[in-house]
C-alpha cells in the first residue's frame, strides 16, 4: 500500500472516529497532520483524501454542489503552494543577492576609503553616506611627492551596483596615472578616454579635480560637468559659488577642459560637493543651495572634518528629511 493509499484509510478511520465521538478532541487531528507532513501529502492531496473519506463514511456520493465547493478549494490550495514556493524561491534569491552586495559593499568601502591626510598648513574634512548599499560617488586624495595635494570628487549618472562597478574603473583609472606629471586638465582628457570606451553610453561620469600647492598658495582645477562647489573668503565672510565649464566625462571621445587657478588665504575654505547633498529632500521639496551654505555658515568655526560630520547630521536630524542621492562632501580650510 503506498502512502497515499495508506493515509486514505488512517483518515477515514480518524474521521469516522471523530464524528461518532462526543468527545470533540482534535488530538488525532494533530497526529494526522504530522502525518501528512512526513510523507510530504500537500494540502490539496488532503482535500481529496477528505472528500473520499466523507462518501466513504456516509455511503454516497457528495452533492453537485459540495463537490464544486470543494473542487473551488481544491484549485486553490493547489495554486497556493505554486505560487508560495515561487515567492520561496524569490526571497532565497533575494537574501542570496543582499548577502552579495554586502560583501562587494564592504570591498567597495575598503578599496574606495580615501584617508584624509594629514596636510600641512591646511584642515581636511569628508565624509560619504550612500544613498543605497553601493556607492555612486567617489573621493580621493592624493599626495605628491613635489608637495602638492590633489583632490577628486566624482558622481556617477545612476545609482546601485552597475554605477558603483563602474565608479570602480575609474578608481583603478586613476591610480594607474603618474600623477607627478599632470595637471587637472589633463587627468580629466585621460579618463575621459577611459570613461568613453569602458563605460556603457548611458551612464556617465561628472568629476572635479584640484591640486593645492602650498608654496604658493593657490588651487588649481578643472571640473568635468561636476556639480559647483564653493570658495569661502575668511575676509569677507562670503561663499562664492565655483565657476568651472566642462563636459562630463564619457560623452565624446576627445574633449579638452578649462584649468581655472584661484589664490588661497588664511582661513579660506574650499568646499566640494556632489549633487546627492543638495538632492535631499524636505517635506517633499529639494534642499536649496543656500540652505546648504547657511548649514556650512553654522559651524564654520568648527574643524573641517567636525563641520562635515555636523552638516551632514544637521540633515538627517530634519523632521520628514529623505536622502535621494549619494551624499559627499569634503571642505579643506588654509590655516
Amino acid at each position: 500500500m503506498n502512502n497515499v493509499k495508506l493515509a486514505e484509510s488512517l483518515y477515514t478511520e480518524l474521521l469516522q472516529r471523530y464524528i461518532d465521538s462526543n468527545d470533540s478532541s482534535v488530538g488525532d487531528a494533530e497526529e494526522m497532520s504530522k502525518y501528512f507532513v512526513r510523507q510530504n501529502i500537500y494540502p490539496e492531496e488532503i482535500i481529496r483524501i477528505h472528500i473520499q473519506a466523507i462518501e466513504h463514511i456516509f455511503d454516497e456520493e457528495m452533492s453537485d454542489t459540495f463537490r464544486s465547493a470543494f473542487e473551488f478549494l481544491l484549485h486553490s490550495l493547489t495554486n497556493y503552494r505554486k505560487i508560495h514556493q515561487y515567492y520561496e524561491r524569490i526571497e532565497k534569491e533575494q537574501l542570496a543577492l543582499k548577502s552579495e552586495i554586502e560583501v562587494a559593499a564592504d570591498m567597495q568601502h575598503t578599496l574606495f576609503t580615501s584617508e584624509v591626510p594629514d596636510y600641512p598648513h591646511l584642515e581636511i574634512g569628508a565624509i560619504t553616506v550612500p544613498y543605497l548599499q553601493m556607492n555612486g560617488d567617489y573621493y580621493r586624495f592624493v599626495e605628491r611627492d613635489d608637495g602638492v595635494l590633489g583632490v577628486a570628487i566624482a558622481d556617477i549618472i545612476g545609482k546601485g551596483v552597475p554605477a558603483a562597478l563602474s565608479m570602480s574603473m575609474v578608481k583603478y583609472a586613476m591610480d594607474s596615472f603618474h600623477m607627478e606629471d599632470l595637471q587637472p586638465r589633463n587627468i580629466l582628457r585621460n579618463l575621459n578616454r577611459v570613461v568613453e570606451k569602458n563605460i556603457a553610453s548611458h551612464m556617465f561620469i561628472t568629476m572635479f579635480y584640484g591640486q593645492y600647492k602650498s608654496e604658493t598658495s593657490t588651487f588649481t582645477y578643472s571640473s568635468a560637468g561636476h556639480e559647483p562647489g564653493f570658495f569661502y573668503h575668511a575676509q569677507t565672510d562670503q561663499f562664492r559659488e565655483i565657476e568651472a565649464k566642462g563636459i562630463v566625462l564619457g560623452v565624446m571621445k576627445d574633449i579638452e577642459y578649462e584649468q581655472y587657478e584661484k589664490k588661497i588665504q588664511a582661513g579660506d575654505k574650499i568646499i566640494l560637493l556632489t549633487d546627492g547633498v543638495t538632492e535631499c529632500k524636505r517635506n517633499d521639496r529639494f534642499i536649496k543651495r543656500e540652505e546648504v551654505i547657511d548649514v556650512i555658515k553654522c559651524y564654520n568655526h568648527l574643524h573641517a572634518q567636525e563641520q562635515v560630520n555636523k552638516v551632514y547630521q544637521h540633515f538627517e536630524h530634519l523632521p520628514d528629511f529623505e536622502l535621494k542621492d549619494d551624499f559627499t562632501l569634503i571642505i579643506i580650510e588654509k590655516k
